[in-house]
């Protein structure tokens, strides 16, 4: 345990180490705007190398990745298909509509996050004078945790590619996926056209992310992240630290996956939660609770130093659950494990 609190609210809460500091304050930096920055340039070759794509491009956060690469493949008008709990439809605050005016036809996933080809075919659009062009299948992994199957990946950017479709892959996550895997970063850079991939969640880097594709497609994202605020100046700072994460923190990731597994299978021994064991992939454990006991769980947990988000209600089998998400990183160790164990087992509702 390495803080006064336990926190399991996600993998964005790390901290930078003490070694990752240290190559912050010693980056090489200038003028990223001016395209000055060989600490920046060197991470954006190292992503793009590791996608096997010709261009990178760093960004402030996955949320700017994300529009970026909506913008720079949709005009106004446009659709979008996605899946409907992925990132750019529920949790990037509408930006594509909003700020795009970008068109989000969100399709129905199975549990752990997979789109059902058919509905995939049957919902693309070809732009008559009464519907939008649909121009881009984006897609996620890992979804909440889970690891979707690079197999299906490919069934669906193949009936994209055929359909004359963009394809682009929220990857904010996707090292957990490569470490669980062991398929490659190019595996998945091969099925995209482009992909966003975060360092500031598992990774630990405290700021970036990377948006990786073609040359041309990557000229036209710096225009778009100038026009949204997001040209930094001597970033290398913070290019530094998501080196140093990709040079260290990568194989970590199967200790995260580890913890999880661990606390999956003590939290299920508790009377009250109610654990989704095939839900758990990576680094993320869900548990359903009554819903008449969620709030009163949360404060417990508060009481005792345990930060966790608020519980989410769900639907299953027609009856009304309330949801808990653990997330295992860095900064979560055995001590901060049982903290959370021996405090869920003193829980009297």
């Amino acid at each position: 345990m390495q803080n006064q609190f336990s926190d399991f609210r996600s993998d964005t809460v790390t901290t930078p180490s003490a070694e990752m500091r240290q190559v912050m304050s010693e980056a090489d930096v200038g003028d990223d705007d001016y395209r000055d920055d060989p600490t920046v340039k060197r991470l954006e070759e190292k992503v793009a190398d590791l996608f096997e794509k010709p261009a990178a491009l760093f960004l402030p956060s996955g949320t700017q990745s994300n529009l970026i690469a909506i913008l720079t493949h949709c005009q106004r008008g446009e659709e979008i298909i996605t899946g409907k709990g992925y990132h750019i439809h529920a949790w990037e605050g509408g930006g594509a509509s909003a700020l795009g005016g970008v068109i989000v036809n969100p399709l129905t996933t199975n549990e752990t996050g997979e789109i059902n080809q058919d509905e995939l075919s049957v919902s693309i659009k070809k732009g008559s004078g009464h519907e939008p062009s649909t121009k881009l299948l984006s897609l996620e992994n890992t979804y909440c945790g889970m690891v979707q199957p690079v197999e299906k990946l490919d069934i669906l950017t193949y009936i994209a590619r055929k359909a004359n479709i963009s394809t682009h892959l929220d990857g904010a996550r996707l090292a957990n996926a490569v470490i669980k895997t062991g398929n490659s970063f190019a595996s998945y850079g091969r099925l995209f056209d482009t992909v966003s991939f975060c360092l500031s969640k598992g990774l630990g880097a405290p700021v970036g992310s990377v948006l990786v594709g073609g040359p041309d497609f990557i000229e036209r994202a710096r225009r778009q992240r100038k026009q949204l605020g997001g040209g930094m100046r001597q970033s290398g700072i913070l290019a530094a630290a998501g080196l140093y994460a990709l040079e260290h923190n990568l194989n970590r990731l199967n200790t995260d996956h580890h913890n999880a597994s661990v606390l999956a299978q003590k939290l299920s021994q508790n009377s009250v939660f109610h654990v989704r064991h095939n839900l758990t992939h990576t680094n993320i454990v869900y548990a359903d609770i009554e819903p008449d006991k969620a709030e009163s769980m949360h404060a417990h947990l508060a009481s005792n130093h345990i930060k966790v988000n608020s519980a989410e209600a769900v639907i299953i089998e027609g009856k009304i659950w309330f949801r808990f998400r653990f997330v295992t990183h860095l900064n979560i160790d055995d001590e901060d494990i049982n903290r959370l164990i021996d405090c869920s087992n003193i829980f009297d509702g």
